[in-house]
């Protein structure tokens, strides 16, 4: 396939290849060996490619199945004959690609007449003789792109098309061509393409008519002849042309400067130049001349097929162009030299070449030299090359004293911080997206800018202490590693701030505060965290959505982008359909729904205790758990048991005896207990003395037991009795003596020389005799446990009742 078919191809085609080729849409049957068009085709086609196949004939009927067709390439095969209905059940066909088949009459295309929403239409590299164009052609009301090729072009040849305004005709032209000078007269298309078929002479009268009659000429693939085609623009007086293409060329260096010198001596205001393959490169500079009409110069795609020539004398002869723009992209360079002179050129584009650190410089015995005649530029480009170093970007931009913008996106830029940049003042506009730049390089920033692209970087906060931008108004952070909103005391006009994809989880509103003049704020795709923390945030949202905020600021793509990534449950719900309880966010609310019911939960088992007497159980349960445990845990020899014939001596006051043989006793002694007690009248021995008694008593007894009332603390026996059993504590323990409170006994009823009592009842705990009666079972048990320990057997001596 030939450049400019594939062009047109590709040009035709190449959207609704990448929309459609993955969908029931799109049905690709090239090169399938098929003789005629498929009859189960889809309904839902709009795309179908036949193309490279052997169809000879296409029929009534072939496309009836598909009534949504738009794109039908037939290109390479052996197509002889159409039948004028073939095309009436495909009233949408936008594009139909009839190239490189066997078609032999441009007058008797009938199938054109159901074809009035075509825009596209090809029929290169056919068998057509002449170019003259059938009637059929002006009912194409709707063509954009026409493309033809004939070797005898004759005026009127295009008399049908007169009225359908084209925005590109494409001739390609024939070896062996018979054109007719003013065949082109009744074209009405705004660029001209034409195509040659290789080491084909150009022919001068084409030539002729496409730069007197159209804005826009494309020679396309043209290889050899370009002094002839100099020559012509050098005689020519008078030229319509404005923008003048040269597309997939071979020249070498020689053609090429006189080509673009007899150019630069025209009224043409654009020259381009893509996929440029050159030769014979220079070893010395070639001269330009200084002055000219032209505007802008641009070169794409360039490659080069010599290997030893002067890259300088190259640079020299482009950079010196007398051009107010001057692009060159997608080729190899890596290096640019300085202007001799002071240069016109307004618009530097060297983007996607391979540039370094040292563009622009001269280098001689004395050292590097900054360029110093680029004081007209006013925007340059250097997207895509092998930037290193912010700051020694800035020195060689520094005399470019009219330089307003500046795109460095998509280098390896880095600035470490540590020297100064030294920056034109004039720049407003500044692009470093896609670099390596940290927070520092807010300290590495033209002073007057007032757009600044900091997209897709590494910069995760915004130093307090930054170089003051009075002027900036827009700042573009998306794709970055921020964490918060930054606050905008180096920013004071700051109107709009872009801070999509970062990390972004809990945004603090409080630091839009010192952003007054902000009026779009983008915050979409971060990871949110919806907690408490974010519901002034979303509350942000849901007045920007709502037209009431307070800042007045515009929330870029609320509600849609803005999304939970935390907790679990919420996770991937949009923040304005995210519910966080204010109960959760609020301290006092929090404080008051957990203390209020644990309060009136504490009132109410507290009243519950108090009415139960559940204090007095527990107490009770306590001292019977101590007690068990005392039990188990002290270990008494048997030998220190010697001469122990009770478990208990009791005192008590002869006005509490009936107590204590009517409810102590049986539930101590007997079957109810089991415990040998000893009192004083049961086993004080006959002949001793009182004194004699107590002692003896206390003495074979394991613990002593005092019944406390009014009436014990007024009885002088029962004071011996205690003084007595308060020195066996020293040889017992504490847990010797146990008390047993019949009755409420305040301190100050306590004489003072029952001190031992006071101090005993201070520190240990007494058993208080309860008055109802539920509790005596527990007060028995407790008691008992009190009291219990393996005796030896032993007669027991004494008075019997």
């Amino acid at each position: 396939m030939r450049p400019v078919n594939a062009a047109l191809w590709a040009a035709a085609i190449l959207m609704g290849l990448q929309l459609s080729s993955s969908s029931p849409n799109f049905v690709d049957l090239s090169s399938k060996n098929l003789s005629s068009v498929p009859s189960d085709l889809p309904e839902t086609v709009e795309f179908l490619d036949l193309s490279c196949n052997h169809i000879q004939q296409l029929h009534q009927g072939d496309f009836k199945s598909t009534p949504l067709l738009r794109f039908l390439n037939i290109s390479w095969n052996n197509l002889e004959g159409i039948d004028p209905e073939t095309f009436l059940d495909t009233p949408l066909l936008e594009d139909l690609d009839l190239s490189h088949n066997r078609l032999t009459n441009l007058s008797g295309q009938r199938y054109l007449l159901h074809t009035e929403n075509l825009r596209v239409l090809n029929l290169t590299c056919n068998n057509f003789l002449t170019m003259t164009l059938g009637s059929e052609f002006s009912s194409l009301v709707k063509l954009e792109n026409l493309a033809l090729g004939a070797p005898n072009i004759s005026v009127g040849d295009f008399k049908n098309i007169a009225q359908v305004k084209l925005r590109t005709l494409t001739l390609s032209l024939e070896d062996q061509l018979n054109y007719t000078p003013g065949s082109l007269k009744d074209v009405n298309a705004k660029r001209l393409q034409i195509t040659f078929s290789r080491y084909q002479k150009i022919d001068i009268h084409v030539v002729d008519d496409a730069l007197s009659l159209f804005a826009e000429v494309e020679l396309m693939d043209l290889t050899d002849h370009y002094g002839d085609l100099s020559q012509q623009l050098s005689e020519r007086k008078e030229i319509l042309t404005s923008h003048l293409y040269l597309t997939n060329i071979s020249i070498n260096w020689d053609d090429l400067t006189h080509f673009v010198k007899a150019v630069l001596h025209t009224s043409i205001s654009h020259l381009s130049a893509s996929d440029v393959a050159m030769s014979k490169l220079p070893y010395i500079d070639t001269v330009v001349t200084y002055t000219s009409q032209m505007e802008s110069f641009t070169a794409s795609r360039a490659v080069v097929t010599t290997f030893f020539f002067s890259q300088e004398a190259v640079y020299n002869f482009f950079i010196n162009l007398p051009v107010k723009r001057l692009v060159i992209n997608e080729t190899s360079i890596i290096h640019m030299t300085c202007p001799g002179s002071q240069s016109p050129i307004r618009e530097l584009d060297f983007s996607y070449c391979a540039m370094s650190d040292s563009i622009f410089t001269t280098a001689d015995a004395t050292g590097i030299k900054e360029c110093m005649n680029l004081g007209n530029l006013t925007k340059l480009n250097l997207t895509g090359n092998s930037l290193k170093s912010l700051q020694r970007l800035s020195q060689r931009v520094q005399y470019m004293t009219s330089l307003q913008d500046v795109d460095l996106s998509f280098n390896s830029l880095t600035y470490d911080g540590l020297t100064e940049c030294i920056w034109p003042p004039k720049i407003t506009n500044m692009t470093l997206a896609s670099n390596s730049l940290t927070d520092s390089v807010f300290k590495c920033l033209p002073k007057g800018t007032e757009t600044l692209d900091l997209q897709n970087n590494q910069i995760s906060v915004i130093p307090s202490s930054i170089l003051k931008l009075g002027n900036l108004k827009s700042l573009n952070l998306n794709s970055n590693r921020l964490r918060d909103l930054p606050e905008c005391n180096g920013f004071p006009i700051l109107s709009e701030l872009l801070l999509r994809s970062n990390s972004l989880n809990t945004p603090s509103v409080n630091n839009l505060e010192s952003c007054p003049k902000l009026k779009t704020l983008d915050v979409s795709n971060n990871p949110f965290a919806c907690t408490c923390a974010l519901k002034n945030f979303i509350s942000l949202g849901v007045r920007s959505e709502m037209k009431k905020s307070l800042t007045g600021i515009e929330l870029v793509s609320w509600p849609v982008d803005y999304c939970c990534s935390y907790p679990d449950n919420v996770r991937d719900s949009t923040l304005k359909d995210t519910q966080i309880p204010e109960v959760s966010c609020n301290v006092g609310l929090l404080a008051t729904a957990i203390l209020c019911p644990a309060i009136a939960v504490i009132i109410v088992v507290v009243t519950a205790c108090h009415h139960l007497d559940v204090p007095w159980y527990m107490g009770m349960i306590w001292q019977w758990t101590r007690a068990k445990h005392r039990a188990r845990m002290r270990q008494v020899r048997p030998e220190d048991l010697a001469g122990i014939e009770f478990h208990a001596f009791v005192s008590y006051s002869q006005h509490d005896a009936d107590w204590v043989h009517n409810s102590l006793l049986p539930n101590l002694e007997g079957p109810a207990g089991g415990l040998r007690i000893c009192r004083h009248e049961k086993n004080f021995v006959p002949g001793k003395t009182i004194i004699e008694n107590i002692i003896g008593c206390v003495e074979k007894s394991r613990r002593s037991v005092f019944v406390l009332s009014a009436h014990f603390v007024k009885s002088e026996w029962c004071h011996y009795e205690l003084y007595f059993a308060s020195h066996q504590r020293l040889a017992w323990g504490s847990d010797s003596v146990v008390l047993v409170l019949l009755e409420p006994l305040p301190q100050y009823l306590i004489p003072s020389k029952y001190y031992q009592l006071k101090s005993m009842m201070g520190r240990h705990t007494y058993l208080e005799w309860p008055q109802d009666t539920k509790k005596h079972r527990l007060f028995w048990a407790n008691l008992r446990a009190a009291l219990q320990t393996d005796l030896p057997d032993a007669p027991v001596t004494g008075l019997e009742e």
